[in-house]
């Protein structure tokens, strides 16, 4: 059984374990000798400039280093999403897959080169313990938290379930430190919130797609249409904005949710029959009511994996600004040493057949939002398209990122506000209301 990840960019999110067998192509004729000739002649290459530089640079080199150096720079000249991870990289990619761990339960950022709590999590060993919002932190175990980066202070915080440690917090109502012994738990990563809005509309904010991801949602949406009941519901949206991606077969669950039938997302590698097709099982948890999903320019692999279902599906309407246009897939495979390579093995379609590499989900309805002044130019993503070295699209117009910006107060979101507007407007009864593509497009305020 085969695993699949789908990786978003940069540091902020990894994939699960993938398990994929090792194939051999067995080559023959003058050709494959010719080729093999070459490849171990650029291989004795490499040996050379290794030894020159390993014995006459002029400090002595980490030789492991250096190797992992070459090892990532030959998978990064391949894509933007294809790299080496050490042993460090890879626990912590797993971690971030599993969406769980060994830790104290708080939210945290940097300030002023102290680590400050955002929020301590319900019913973890930080809230128990009575952390507070805008604590700060200035000793981890005795030892001084400034001069550490926000990683390596939280690497300190977190540990093996039930063994302690001791913060010491600086708070404003308190003129002297508290000291403070906490005891690691099982922590999870929430990756679901969600909320009533408008006294009928269901809300479920998803921001990665973990391990949790499905069953929170499932969750979600038993909570909501309990509160506010089946018969009232108006319908639901789901905000998949600044959602960067995640594991694949979680997006496959979470546009199954909202489906009876119908290939979901397929997958293409260099091969014919590497292909492989995801399709829906019978059963819509949400009883045919109406869907908005919301994307913007960081909505991005899985993301757009579940926006691009469902809008080929015509089951939900696609709302917001254009999305990030990851259309690749990223294979995890572990290597001895407990390091593990990140390869990109395929493109993804959506069921219509079409890829969304460097291009991105187009939305049904485009509602902008309202900038800021000063972050004006700033809420733009670049969008696979504005990486360098991206996978090229025969045929295809690439198109660029999209604004990001999503107000932190509810009541200024535009998009927010559209898709409740938009649910509102559909009349009981009508599942599905008029699919998206079939309407004329709304030209909404802006």
């Amino acid at each position: 059984m085969r695993k699949t990840s789908l990786i978003m960019l940069g540091a902020f999110l990894g994939a699960g374990t993938s398990m994929v067998a090792t194939q051999t192509d067995f080559l023959s004729g003058p050709r494959a000798v010719a080729a093999s000739a070459e490849t171990y002649r650029q291989l004795s290459l490499f040996g050379d400039v290794f030894e020159k530089v390993r014995t006459d640079y002029v400090e002595k080199p980490d030789e492991s280093k250096m190797i992992e150096a070459a090892v990532n720079g030959m998978l990064t000249s391949l894509d933007p999403h294809s790299s080496y991870m050490d042993a460090k990289a890879f626990r912590d990619m797993q971690t971030t897959t599993r969406g769980e761990f060994g830790g104290l339960g708080i939210e945290v950022t940097m300030e002023d080169g102290l680590i400050k709590v955002v929020t301590p999590i319900d019913d973890t060993p930080a809230a128990k313990a009575g952390l507070l919002a805008n604590d700060v932190i200035t000793q981890i175990d005795d030892d001084q938290v400034q001069g550490l980066t926000l990683n390596q202070a939280v690497d300190k915080m977190r540990g093996p379930v039930n063994s302690n440690v001791k913060l010491k917090i600086s708070r404003k109502e308190s003129k002297d430190p508290i000291d403070v012994t906490l005891t690691r738990d099982v922590i999870k990563i929430k990756p679901v919130r969600s909320k009533v809005e408008g006294g009928d509309v269901a809300y479920i904010r998803l921001t990665q797609f973990n391990e949790q991801t499905f069953d929170g949602m499932r969750a979600a949406i038993d909570k909501l249409s309990g509160e506010i009941g089946n018969d009232k519901i108006k319908g639901y949206v789901i905000d998949l904005r600044n959602n960067p991606g995640g594991l694949l077969d979680q997006a496959v669950m979470v546009s199954d949710a909202f489906l009876d039938r119908g290939e979901i997302v397929s997958t293409r590698g260099r091969n014919p029959d590497e292909t492989q097709r995801f399709s829906a099982k019978s059963g819509d948890l949400t009883k045919g009511k109406p869907v908005v999903v919301l994307v913007n320019g960081g909505s991005a692999s899985a993301s757009e994996i579940v926006a691009g279902a469902l809008q080929d599906h015509k089951r939900a309407t696609i709302m917001g600004t254009r999305s990030f246009g990851k259309g690749s897939v990223q294979s995890i495979i572990p290597l001895g040493g407990s390091g593990a390579l990140r390869l990109t093995t395929a493109r993804y379609y959506t069921p219509s057949g079409r890829s969304i590499q460097a291009k991105g989900i187009e939305p049904d309805v485009e509602v902008l939002q309202d900038v800021p002044d000063e972050l004006k130019g700033k809420d733009e993503t670049k969008g696979e398209a504005g990486l360098k070295g991206h996978l090229k699209q025969k045929d295809t117009d690439e198109r660029g990122g999209s604004s990001a910006y999503v107000p932190p107060d509810p009541a200024k979101d535009k998009q927010l506000i559209s898709a409740i507007d938009f649910l509102h407007g559909i009349q009981k009864g009508a599942a599905n209301g008029t699919p998206a593509a079939q309407q004329q497009k709304p030209s909404l305020p802006n």
